[in-house]
């Protein structure tokens, strides 16, 4: 079996956490995961790759006999399986696996909700010169106007996770769900190298200036959620944007340079306040080896940042903060907490402390399996958690 290790990347990749709404198999990740040498990321690529291609054949098999249930299902599968074989080639951003893998999560996604149909809505949100890619989970196809939640994600997010952790609790409980990808992720980032912003109201209000273009959807009652470092920019947004009646910090972010300080070494952080870039990037990158999250997070930043080297990233990152504009926040907003959570220590009580708007907090901990980063694991509690406190906040 793979060390305890592996198993948290699997887990904090999101593979594990897509197994209650189909988007994998238990059986399937401990099927590969046990072929993974800790720390491999080739190894890691191979193995997911091959579990993607083995998924997706049976998916076309499936679908040329008919049976279209059976069909779906392993098309999404699939699609999650080739966004894990992709999680950690960013350290090379030239490698062609980031498209082409990503291609394929995509298509298979895309298979998939066809096959789902009316209710599974491709879209895309006017941006600046371009667009962002998007779906609209529905309820129902009737154009009643609901309730409906913008979700969303973060540092490593891609368009084909979202429903998993947003679109399909929001669709049970009677919400719509849009769902897109910004800057720095997902399709904008590999397909129109689209790095990272800070100002993440430019990238969230015209999602709201789309949805409320919707018939189908109520603008009196609209919800933000923002996920892992989107919580971050879910709170930087709704300094600037007022029209949610309730946001959700999943996790809160108040300062993602702070968080940075944390997660590398001390050398390093103190070789970059001395102004010694160089000394700063031979000690990271004398460490990477030994740390799978540092070397991940360090690929994955300066790779969606597009910089080239760990100052620059950490020099980048101090734009990335809500100190400036927290009492901006009007909307009530719930703030969650992982207690484990390795990635954001401190932060999410940190942006409670400093919110004048109405608002709650929840940690989540080791008694319910739910102290990892975005409380992996434990995503029915979560949920539970997050849309009891949204019917409450919008009926208030």
């Amino acid at each position: 079996m793979y060390s305890t290790t592996t198993i948290s990347h699997l887990s904090s990749s999101g593979t594990s956490d897509l197994c209650t709404t189909g988007g994998s198999d238990l059986g399937e990740i401990v099927a590969t995961g046990s072929k993974i040498k800790e720390g491999d990321f080739e190894n890691w690529f191979d193995e997911w790759d091959k579990r993607a291609q083995r998924t997706l054949s049976r998916a076309d098999a499936s679908f040329s006999k008919g049976n279209l249930v059976s069909a779906r299902e392993a098309y999404l599968r699939a699609s999650t399986y080739f966004r894990m074989a992709e999680f950690y080639l960013h350290g090379n951003p030239d490698d062609p696996r980031i498209l082409s893998e990503s291609r394929a999560s995509q298509k298979a996604y895309n298979k998939a909700a066809d096959l789902t149909g009316p209710t599974w809505e491709r879209v895309e949100i006017p941006y600046e010169n371009t667009t962002l890619p998007g779906f609209f989970y529905k309820v129902d196809d009737s154009g009643e106007p609901r309730p409906t939640v913008i979700f969303h994600g973060g540092y490593d997010s891609s368009l084909e996770e979202l429903f998993y952790y947003g679109g399909a609790p929001a669709v049970r409980r009677g919400y719509n769900c849009l769902t897109f990808d910004g800057p720095g992720q997902g399709a904008p980032m590999r397909e129109q190298k689209l790095p990272f912003r800070y100002d993440w109201e430019k990238v969230v209000t015209p999602a709201v200036d789309y949805a409320l273009s919707r018939p189908d959807v109520d603008g009196s009652k609209l919800a933000l959620i923002g996920m892992s470092l989107g919580g971050y920019l879910a709170a930087r947004a709704a300094a600037f944007e007022h029209r949610f009646r309730a946001c959700v910090f999943f996790d809160g972010v108040y300062d993602f340079h702070e968080s940075l300080h944390k997660l590398l070494p001390s050398d390093a952080i103190a070789a970059f306040q001395a102004g010694d870039f160089d000394r700063c990037q031979k000690v990271v990158e004398a460490a990477m080896p030994h740390s799978t999250p540092l070397r991940w997070a360090i690929e994955q930043g300066t790779w969606s940042f597009k910089v080239k080297t760990v100052a620059e990233l950490l020099e980048q990152s101090k734009a990335y903060t809500i100190k400036d504009v927290v009492k901006q926040i009007s909307s009530p907003c719930l703030v969650l907490e992982a207690a484990g959570d390795i990635f954001f220590v401190g932060q999410p009580k940190h942006v409670f402390d400093e919110l004048t708007a109405p608002k709650t907090f929840v940690e989540f901990t080791a008694d319910d399996g739910a102290e990892n980063h975005c409380q992996s694991g434990a995503l029915a509690f979560k949920d539970q958690v997050v849309f009891d406190w949204i019917d409450e906040t919008l009926k208030s």
